[in-house]
């Protein structure tokens, strides 16, 4: 019986009271929880025979694969701290990245091998990498071979706490990456739900409850469609393996809409997750060229979490999808965890509930009806970010008494007790003194027909300050509908100010592995747009 707010102590649980039922389903490997939980010993066994213990950071090099999750359990069951790795990453960013998480194990893709034998020298922290094979036939060089530590007896169980803790990596597309510190007590209730979104009990109370809802919960399928490395794709999943669900994952290199959706009627998918319309919107459109392809009436939920997931998006797919499939956005950060289900909004991108843990604040006060400030959560929360007490000293804020964390998420508090929010703060473009959240501009032009995508930034101006430009890819190549045409089909539904004074076309809008958009980039490319 699990003793403690871990991970590591609530999945043995859930091993033990479950063992038979699937935990992971993939290509190359399919495995019960009996299975992932023994794997997850002996590799965690073979990392302590190398020296790896409590404390010692252990990054994720790797693609959605089984070893990705059975890697993650295996670290925390050592009590050290798992991070995510972005595989999009160049040398230059992965350096920065693992010297800032103090990288003392680096478990990888073996396609990944030559980059990491270009960063070992400038990693003098590194005490072990190991390499999984992958198909690729790339040699694993000077890595240890993953099946080799698979291999080693189980000398656990290992000291571990609730105050051990998870680096997750804030994905860097406003500024640079920074290691939020999630202690597993805060991590379960913040980000996985404690066990209670997939149960008819609701959140645990105390750690033992968790043998109820493994063995009381709902034999579903998720299949996170998001790289693991994003924050909402592993708080999907850990919410789904506290409650003894099966984890599908697709271990293909690019995003196939024509595949997730033949995967999801092969498996017979339950539920599927995404990241916002860069997602949504292929899947959407997939279903609409196929409408007689696939059987998915043992869908019940198609869920976003982590970006923009439009209205109209959202309306096209009730119509597409079985009529008991539930549409479902929420919202959090790398900061906060898991906000809450969003709520239709016609002043913003959507709207929240407000708590005695979740408010508005400004400055250092909380606001009162009326105001608009950033959205902050407090109680179950991270602790800073890693290695960064200037950083932490902004975000992590004592106000009353209390700590609260502050987003990047701007919002205001209405009357009813509610928060309308409208996008990230720190891409809030100023024009004349008028605030524009790029999110507001880019839902409403998704919906014209000739938009496949687009990401909404600011450009210096003499006047104004700045200008509010749209860097879009057409739905058919080089089908640029006119700048006048666009405008009018946005004066429908913005206010003039928010309206692009320019568009700049390009193939295909820059995003993360996860979908999230790229505002840095789309900075650079607004700066181009002739005046």
């Amino acid at each position: 019986m699990a003793h403690q707010f871990h991970l590591a102590d609530l999945f043995e649980t859930v091993a033990a009271t479950v063992p038979a039922r699937i935990a992971i389903e993939s290509d190359s490997l399919t495995l019960t929880f009996a299975e992932l939980n023994a794997r997850a010993s002996r590799l965690a066994s073979g990392m302590a025979a190398r020296g790896i213990g409590r404390g010692d950071t252990v990054g994720l090099y790797l693609m959605n694969r089984a070893e990705h999750l059975e890697a993650f359990i295996a670290s925390i069951k050592l009590g050290a701290v798992p991070f995510n790795i972005n595989y999009r990453y160049r040398a230059e960013e992965l350096t920065y990245l693992l010297t800032n998480a103090q990288t003392a194990v680096l478990i990888h893709g073996a396609e990944f091998g030559p980059i990491v034998e270009e960063l070992r020298p400038h990693l003098p922290g590194l005490k072990l990498s190991v390499a999984v094979a992958d198909g690729s036939g790339i040699a694993l060089g000077n890595s240890a071979d993953y099946a080799e530590l698979l291999a080693s007896p189980d000398t656990g169980p290992w000291p571990r706490a609730e105050s051990d803790i998870i680096l997750t990596y804030t994905g860097g597309t406003t500024g640079m990456p920074k290691g939020v510190m999630w202690p597993h007590k805060a991590f379960v209730f913040a980000c996985a739900g404690a066990a209670g979104y997939f149960n008819p009990a609701g959140p645990i109370k105390v750690p033992e409850d968790i043998a109820d809802r493994a063995a009381k919960g709902y034999p579903l399928k998720m299949f996170p469609v998001a790289p693991l490395m994003h924050a909402a794709a592993l708080w999907a999943v850990w919410s789904a393996l506290l409650n003894g669900l099966t984890i599908v994952l697709d271990e293909h290199k690019h995003f196939d809409p024509i595949h997730i959706w033949d995967k999801c009627a092969a498996l017979g998918v339950n539920i599927l997750q995404v990241v916002g319309d860069a997602m949504a919107i292929p899947l959407r459109d997939a279903l609409r060229a196929n409408p007689d392809r696939w059987q998915l009436g043992a869908m019940v939920n198609f869920g976003s979490g982590g970006a923009m997931f439009s209205q109209h998006v959202k309306d096209d797919l009730r119509t597409l999808l079985p009529p008991n499939a539930t549409i479902t956005d929420g919202l959090g950060s790398s900061e906060t965890g898991y906000s809450g289900q969003a709520l239709a909004s016609n002043a913003g991108m959507m709207q929240l509930k407000t708590s005695p843990e979740q408010q508005i604040i400004i400055d250092d006060r909380i606001a009162i009806p009326g105001e608009t400030g950033l959205i902050a959560r407090s109680g179950f929360t991270p602790v800073g970010y890693f290695g960064d007490p200037v950083k932490t000293a902004e975000v992590f804020r004592t106000i009353n008494g209390r700590l609260w964390v502050v987003s990047g998420d701007a919002g205001r508090l209405e009357e009813n007790g509610t928060i309308t929010v409208f996008g990230r703060g720190s891409t809030c473009i100023n024009s004349g003194g008028e605030k524009i959240f790029p999110e507001e501009v880019e839902e409403a032009l998704r919906a014209h027909p000739a938009v496949k995508d687009v990401v909404v930034a600011g450009q210096p101006d003499p006047r104004w300050g700045e200008r509010v430009v749209a860097i879009a890819s057409p739905r058919i190549p080089g089908a640029h509908p006119p700048l006048a045409e666009l405008r009018g089909f946005l004066a429908q539904h913005l206010a003039g100010y928010k309206i692009p004074k320019a568009v700049v076309w390009v193939s295909e809008v820059q995003r993360s592995p996860a979908g999230k958009q790229d505002y840095r980039w789309a900075k650079s490319m607004a700066a181009q747009a002739p005046f």
